[in-house]
């Protein structure tokens, strides 16, 4: 047996053992099932990968069974192995099972745990098939069930409102960017009378100048296909115009937002552009609207989370920055660069949400950053960890000697847009470097707030009221997170502790892949003469790596400048002097209203999309339905039959004599009709 087939399918058996058995095998079992089939699949993902990277490795295609067979439809269920695959095996299921073993700690309280590992296992299934699909509709299946598996995940306090409503909105808008990327799938099949991709891909370059019949009009056929596959990008990855759901999804817990929102789901978009990637190459236009789109969606993010105060929004908002980094680097060729910055991406951004969880659990699932402070001497291995991440995500490093992860995936990004040359690249180039800068910026304001500073934490209703409840069981009591309480008169004798093992452990892991995956792998993805590593799973482009390599000095080093610079900024408002963030809201309070609100595009949909879509839900139940079809139909019917029923009524009036003028007339009637014909 290939080990594809255990690595996809065991996550699937733990998920049905634990969701459908765990009244009989009990949530320990759940739990220790669902964690130890990840971490099995984790095992077996890491030699794959390491074949490709030392060049051993051929790509493979391992059938499972015929799926469809209809007509000009056929296409069996077939599970794909190449480099790029590779890749996205070790993100998935070294994240995943890193994750379920967080969760161990940080669901420990949660009665219902058995459904909440469930969930992550089979979510960890769809992503898998997703990524080991060899045609367009087994892709489409494992795209809907990480979609699925999301809204299950999002929503998984369903008690709680905002829970629900965070998990529709995601439901909601991703249906919008799957339409695209059904339309895409529908026309691609029209086009090459195929699903499998690598046919698709041999094909692509001969669609070359060809037009297509789109909304009446005729169009360039491959960047038609494109646009309405990136379409389903942009949902999936949270990119501007399909971006509102990602924060709102920090509403789920917060191994959820590790998982889901930071490492796996929201780069399916990434991978599906990087494995399509010789289709988008063909298109003299969907390149061009990919690095736009990245570009805008980075800038955008990059602003909106200079302004959060909730520790998880912060961090969302930076994952939906560093997506568009790895969009504009698929929109100017450097898929490479884009795959390695998604594979550096995952590990720090994984850590940073689980070292956001290990805050959290620390103090009473408080979220609000403002209400933190010095909690470095307290939770000291979390904020190393959250240290190493930072150092990961702002791209500290020097040039040419050795850096953090971030510093050679991210760099190599901005590196790539500026040797392209083109007008486009080079707006992205400048978005980039700028958004560098807030990413400094805002990373270390979280750093900052979170772990130095005076203790705020008396200023929290929250935390307040968690330990009243806590000295409600005596002085010196225990509280359901394990933090000491000595007195009953606000938070005084409140002393948070360190995550336990089960969630530290995670954290170490994480912690090394931040460090060292972007100086160990780098040669891998982004040297030059890779063309061997990335043969038969993307496009690449030799003149381009090279030109990366060959970048003016100035080009180099001005990531590390605005490092800096972002470092330097933060320093001084929350540090050197706190009164700046107050003075500068007072100084450019309009500016702030409109980063904090997320440049209103929640508001704008409501006044476009919402409001009037339930102004035309009311139109079509007041008048159509209870005026128009309730009126004639049912309602008019019943009218119809309660009048007829009173006047037949009047006939019954139980007299023989009124019966028998009845049949005398009926025997009249009859006989009258007999003799006129």
């Amino acid at each position: 047996m290939h080990p594809i087939i255990l690595i996809v399918f065991l996550p699937l058996v733990a998920a049905i053992v634990a969701g459908l058995g765990h009244d009989i095998i009990g949530k320990v079992a759940a739990k220790a099932i669902t964690t130890g089939a990840l971490f099995a699949s984790c095992a077996l993902s890491w030699p794959i990968f390491l074949s490709f990277v030392a060049g051993g490795a051929e790509a493979t295609v391992v059938p499972v069974l015929q799926w469809v067979k209809s007509g000009e439809l056929d296409f069996s269920w077939a599970l794909r192995v190449d480099t790029l695959t590779a890749v996205m095996l070790v993100v998935v299921t070294s994240v995943s099972a890193l994750v379920h073993l967080y969760s161990w700690g940080y669901m420990d309280e949660d009665p219902d745990q058995p459904r909440f590992f469930a969930y992550l296992s089979l979510f960890t299934f769809a992503m898998l098939m997703l990524v080991t699909a060899d045609n367009l509709v087994q892709m489409f299946f494992g795209w809907e069930g990480v979609g699925l598996a999301s809204y299950l995940l999002i929503g998984f306090w369903f008690r709680k409102p905002s829970a629900n409503a965070a998990a529709m909105k995601a439901f909601v808008v991703n249906r919008v960017g799957d339409l695209g990327f059904m339309m895409g799938i529908f026309g691609t099949f029209l086009v090459f009378g195929t699903v499998s991709i690598p046919e698709i891909l041999s094909a692509a370059p001969g669609m070359a100048g060809s037009t297509i019949g789109f909304l009446g009009q005729r169009f360039d056929t491959m960047t038609v296909l494109c646009i309405l596959l990136f379409i389903g990008a942009m949902g999936k990855s949270a990119q501007l115009g399909l971006h509102t759901w990602l924060s709102d999804a920090m509403e789920g817990p917060t191994p959820v937002s590790a998982l889901i929102h930071a490492a796996t789901m929201v780069t399916a978009g990434v991978f599906m552009v990087c494995r399509l990637s010789p289709m988008f190459e063909t298109s003299p236009v969907a390149p061009g609207f990919v690095t736009f789109i990245g570009a805008a969606t980075c800038f955008f993010a990059a602003t909106v989370g200079t302004t959060q105060t909730d520790i998880k929004r912060v961090i969302a908002y930076s994952t939906c920055s560093q997506l568009g980094y790895m969009f504009f680097a698929a929109g100017v060729g450097a898929y490479g660069a884009a795959m390695f910055h998604l594979f550096t991406h995952a590990f720090f951004k994984a850590l940073l949400f689980l070292g956001a969880g290990s805050v959290i659990h620390a103090m009473y699932h408080e979220q609000d950053m403002r209400y933190y402070g010095g909690l470095r001497k307290s939770i000291p291995l979390t904020f190393w960890a959250m240290m190493a991440g930072t150092l990961a995500i702002t791209g500290v490093g020097i040039v040419d000697v050795a850096g953090f992860a971030g510093f050679y995936s991210k760099d190599a990004i901005l590196e790539a847009a500026f040797a392209r040359g083109t007008e486009l690249s080079t707006f992205a180039f400048a978005v980039g470097i700028f958004a560098a800068l807030l990413t400094s910026f805002y990373s270390w304001r979280l750093m900052f707030l979170t772990f130095y500073g005076k203790p705020r934490w008396e200023q929290s209703e929250h935390i307040q009221h968690a330990v009243h409840d806590a000295h409600g069981h005596g002085d010196h009591a225990h509280n359901d997170h394990g933090h000491h309480a000595s007195s009953s008169d606000g938070t005084a004798g409140y002393h948070p502790h360190e995550s336990p093992l089960s969630m530290l452990i995670p954290l170490g892991v994480l912690s090394v892949g931040a460090v060292l995956a972007g100086f160990v792998f780098h040669g891998a993805f982004i040297s030059e003469g890779i063309g061997e590593f990335w043969k038969g799973s993307l496009a690449f482009d030799e003149h381009l790596i090279r030109a990366m390599h060959e970048v003016p000095e100035w080009v180099k080093w001005a990531p590390f400048g605005v490092m800096l610079t972002g470092f330097a900024i933060a320093y001084y408002a929350y540090i050197a002097s706190p009164a700046f963030p107050a003075a500068f809201v007072s100084q450019f309070g309009a500016l702030y209203t409109f980063l904090l609100n997320k440049w209103y595009w929640d508001e704008l949909y409501d006044a476009v999309f919402i409001r009037p879509a339930m102004w035309l839900g009311r139109v079509f139940w007041k008048v159509g339905d209870v005026g128009m079809i309730d009126r004639f139909g049912p309602n008019g019917a019943a009218w119809i039959v309660a009048r007829s029923s009173r006047a037949a009524v009047k006939l019954q009036s139980g007299f023989l004599y009124s019966y028998a003028l009845v049949m005398l007339v009926g025997l009249v009637g009859a006989v009258s009709w007999a003799i006129a014909k």
